[in-house]
């Protein structure tokens, strides 16, 4: 039955920064590209190229909106997970028809989410709650404008194919970009834990993803298991197998999510969201562009360590010098950006404050 109210037996975070779940890698990219005047306005213009409001359209007429009649039980799902995670509005879901388990979130301007049949009809109710607070936390993290560019550079890569150094620096563009996609699925993921506060749901939801509805014959532990395998893997030629077929992937593995979610888990970070101990969103502007390079860095460096895999060990000893020298790189630049901006206010009499998450 559905209810009026919110959900009250989960933990609100109240004014919850988004920094409190994003991966590192995630978070520095982002702290990064926000404290860029002005920034990520152009990201937004650049968005534009895809008709947000044409977007909406098409699911409005080609798909079910999710709302106290329609889908009811799963409208409860967005207006907890938007309660659990402070969202300023209950954005809208739509259900789409098509057989392939998907969810994504999309737009700027009034952010929106879409669930596939394949995957509504592949999970149950709270694993259902997961996946919606997964694409909360994409909103929250103001995701979509990037993803949006992300998917802009892959169209225009495809065009320009033809013309080899073109194509080769948008390549280099847009793998870098693929990175640090997956790693912002690692991030929503932490954030479909914290909207649902179930964790058990949240590691049946990813092994449905790799291994379908069977879920009687799929076990936690043995699927963990595969993860730490893949991991180790083989001999360096399994390495450069590893590197190449991520390729082209936006998305981790789902071995890898697992992984990456039962540590964040086992670590102690989940719980301490939960208990407050958590950044606020009016703290967003103060962020150390430098501080979070170095733990992007210190992060690959940690998971190397943690790693067998051979390739991967030779690059330990990198990764610990450039925490320090990125770091102290990208502290002198935004220095210098925002000593710019503050000049140009000056001249123009403005107040400075152009902040956008």
């Amino acid at each position: 039955m559905s209810t009026n109210t919110p959900d009250r037996t989960r933990v609100r975070l109240s004014d919850i920064s988004s920094r409190a779940y994003e991966h590192p890698a995630d978070r520095g990219a982002l702290v990064a590209l926000r404290s860029l005047r002005g920034f990520d306005e152009v990201f937004k213009r650049l968005s534009g190229l895809f008709n947000e409001r044409a977007l909406r359209l098409l699911f409005l007429a080609g798909a079910v909106r999710v709302s106290e009649r329609q889908f009811s039980d799963v409208h409860d799902y967005v207006r907890d997970a938007a309660y659990v995670l402070d969202l300023d509005e209950v954005p809208e879901l739509y259900i789409q028809q098509d057989p392939k388990p998907n969810a994504m979130a999309i737009g700027s301007q009034k952010p929106f989410m879409v669930m596939t049949t394949g995957l509504f009809d592949l999970l149950d109710a709270e694993e259902q709650r997961f996946v919606v607070g997964h694409e909360v936390g994409h909103i929250l993290s103001g995701h979509a404008v990037y993803r949006t560019m992300l998917l802009a550079l892959i169209r225009l890569a495809s065009r320009v194919a033809w013309i080899p150094l073109g194509y080769i620096g948008l390549r280099a563009i847009v793998t870098a970009l693929e990175e640090w996609h997956r790693k912002s699925e690692l991030s929503c993921d932490r954030a479909g834990l914290l909207a649902a506060q179930n964790p058990e749901s949240a590691k049946r939801a990813l092994m449905k993803m790799a291994g379908g509805s069977r879920l009687a014959e799929m076990n936690p532990d043995a699927f963990l298991e595969q993860a730490a395998e893949y991991d180790r893997g083989g001999d360096a030629r399994d390495s450069v197998i590893k590197l190449l077929s991520l390729m082209g992937q936006t998305h981790p593995f789902a071995v890898i999510r697992m992984a990456e979610l039962d540590r964040w888990i086992s670590d102690g970070s989940y719980e301490q969201v939960l208990q407050g101990n958590y950044p606020r969103r009016d703290t967003d502007r103060d962020a150390s562009i430098g501080e979070e390079a170095r733990n992007a860095a210190n992060s690959y460096k940690e998971s190397w360590n943690r790693s067998e895999d051979p390739l991967l060990g030779t690059l330990k000893d990198v990764a610990g010098s450039a925490a320090n020298a990125g770091g102290r790189i990208f502290d002198t630049v935004a220095e210098r950006w925002k000593g710019s901006g503050r000049r140009d206010d000056s001249d123009r009499g403005g107040d400075g404050d152009s902040s956008a998450r």
